[in-house]
């Protein structure tokens, strides 16, 4: 009786071991990408924002990295920050963001032209709301040329980074998606630089846009779906197998929506 018993909680421990399988097979990545991509910088986020509201007047490490970064200002680094900032908007991101829609609109690759367009204009529009809603002063710690907005979170660092995400989501597919990964990395930390060392932000501004850019981005990549972009078609099906759950499964029929849409 004890043997029958004990075979039976193996068969069933069995069975449910391998369904456990299927379904992370299924699923698993989908949602390891939900809580990388979405939750955990929200949650960074959420925790900054709450801070905030209890020291309206900058947290202690914000101060301390902020003024450990002043002892290192002189002219020529003034002028580099000050050129180098104007990339994170009118500069860089701006031209870049119409550069990416005119390419995506003249291979007709309309799903990922949908998906880049809701992005980065939907990444300024939450940004402009979390700045009226926190409404957070700019630092006061040295004098800057004035800046109308409020701090919190920081549009530059928000622009820099929903750009960059969503090229990388975009180009997940291709050989040079870790190539846009690190020049990605070196612009959007460079941008926030700027913005601390010339005294307009606070460190936690910078890593408030950044979480809520990288959340926005990979949200919007999950409702949308993208089409992915392989460097030739033979490395489609190579490709997919490394795409982002959110839009490995809409690979194949963007790919035969575009074909589509390029007949008519």
């Amino acid at each position: 009786m004890l043997e029958f018993v004990w075979q039976q909680f193996w068969k069933r421990l069995k069975t449910f071991t391998d369904f456990g399988k299927r379904w992370w097979a299924g699923h698993g990545q989908f949602l390891l990408v939900l809580f990388l991509g979405v939750y955990v910088p929200l949650s960074i986020f959420g925790l900054l924002a709450v801070k905030i509201w209890q020291h309206e007047g900058g947290l202690n490490w914000d101060v301390t990295i902020m003024l450990a970064i002043h002892q290192t200002a002189q002219s020529d680094l003034d002028r580099v920050a000050s050129l180098l900032t104007n990339f994170g908007t009118k500069w860089g991101v701006f031209p870049g963001s119409v550069l990416v829609a005119l390419i995506l609109l003249s291979v007709r690759r309309w799903r990922s032209l949908l998906y880049f367009l809701v992005t980065v204009l939907g990444g300024g529009t939450i940004n402009r709301l979390e700045k009226a809603w926190l409404h957070r002063v700019r630092p006061t710690l040295w004098d800057y040329a004035p800046v109308p907005d409020f701090s919190f979170p920081s549009g530059h660092a928000m622009s820099s980074m929903v750009f960059v995400a969503a090229l990388v989501i975009l180009m997940w597919g291709s050989r040079w998606r870790w190539l846009i990964v690190a020049m990605g990395g070196v612009f959007v930390v460079t941008i926030g630089w700027t913005r601390v060392y010339l005294g307009v932000h606070y460190p936690s501004d910078i890593i408030a846009g950044w979480m809520m850019a990288i959340a926005w981005a990979v949200l919007v990549s999950i409702v949308v779906k993208p089409q992915l972009t392989a460097a030739n078609p033979q490395e489609d099906a190579i490709d997919q197998s490394n795409s982002p759950p959110s839009a490995q499964h809409e690979v194949n029929s963007a790919n035969h929506y575009d074909s589509s849409s390029n007949s008519v």
